[in-house]
């Protein structure tokens, strides 16, 4: 079979490489997948730098996080009602390959309401996101803040939010990104290029501040946060777009007794009440087969051009997630 395998850590469009390898069988408990679409997120390119989280063996590593697909051959124990089925698998490692195995346990099939392009991410972005503002103070008819509105995170984050009843304000880092998100339907959006923008913003708010925020961007955008927050306010750091380390003003944080915490969806979701999971997973396709699910694809390469579809992720203001195909 075809997979994109990466030997040594570094840029994904310079280590990764199509190759044929043996086709994997399934461990018991397992099921072995027919790939159809898998997403490239951003975490799977941290990882193929060897910078994140989880540092897979080398060499030969796979690189994939997420897939649809068809569930083709069945290992010990696993549940024959599966074989033939549409799923997605997320957290499991090695989904870019025309075949790869995921326990069966984790699976989600899916209704014929959600489209492929649709299915393929609905669960690793989208799930993060929604275990994300579960754990926020923010409750309903109160303000939340977000960097990075225009990512896929920030996209999805707008239809949780105002499913929730949740009023968000969306910050981007450019006019054009603003224009875009507006044009998209995306309300309160500002973009912090405008000199004006924490004015609009405290306009937009309210003198009580939001109760949340999120930052994906880091550097001085965390001190412009805070700003913003009301008394007893949180910042939680989901992503850092810039690389920078969190600039905050210590004044602003011991008078508004604001909470500063990371977020890790990886953790998180390994450490999730099984009912929690069940809740929030049900949400989400719920909400994808209504349509609320903001869930865009920025195009689709074959897995022997998987070196140009990782050029192509990594191109500001795409529309969507890049996929990779057999």
């Amino acid at each position: 079979m075809f997979a994109a395998i990466h030997d040594t850590f570094g840029e994904p469009a310079e280590v990764i490489t199509p190759r044929e390898i043996e086709r994997p069988e399934p461990a018991a408990g397992e099921v072995l997948i027919r790939m159809v679409l898998s997403p490239i997120h951003n975490h799977d390119l941290w990882t193929i730098r060897g910078n994140y989280g989880y540092k897979p063996e080398l060499p030969g590593a796979i690189g994939g996080s997420e897939a649809l697909g068809i569930v083709e051959a069945l290992g010990d124990g696993a549940d024959p009602e599966l074989l033939g089925q549409r799923v997605v698998a997320a957290g499991v490692h090695g989904t870019w390959a025309e075949y790869f195995t995921a326990p069966a346990a984790a699976l989600l099939p899916l209704p014929d309401a959600i489209p492929d392009s649709a299915g393929a991410q609905l669960i690793a972005m989208p799930f993060s996101a929604i275990s994300l503002l579960e754990t926020l103070k923010v409750t309903e008819g109160q303000w939340l803040i977000q960097t990075a509105a225009n990512g896929a995170v920030g996209k999805i984050m707008s239809g949780l939010a105002k499913a929730r009843g949740i009023h968000l304000l969306n910050l981007v880092r450019r006019d054009a990104a603003a224009d875009e998100l507006r044009k998209a339907g995306m309300t309160n959006v500002l973009s912090t290029e405008d000199p004006d923008w924490t004015a609009k913003a405290r306009d937009l708010i309210g003198a009580a501040g939001a109760v949340s925020a999120i930052d994906s961007v880091g550097g001085e955008m965390a001190a412009k946060l805070v700003e913003l927050l009301g008394i007893d306010g949180e910042l939680v750091v989901f992503g850092t777009a810039t690389g920078a380390p969190l600039a905050l003003s210590s004044g602003e944080l011991i008078m508004k007794h604001v909470t500063v915490k990371g977020f890790w969806g990886s953790r998180v979701s390994k450490e999730m009440a099984p009912d929690t999971r069940r809740r929030l997973i049900t949400e989400l396709v719920g909400l994808a087969v209504r349509g609320d699910l903001p869930l865009e694809t920025g195009g689709d390469f074959a897995l022997s051009q998987s070196p140009d579809a990782m050029k192509a992720a990594l191109v500001p203001g795409r529309g969507g997630k890049i996929m990779l195909r057999p």
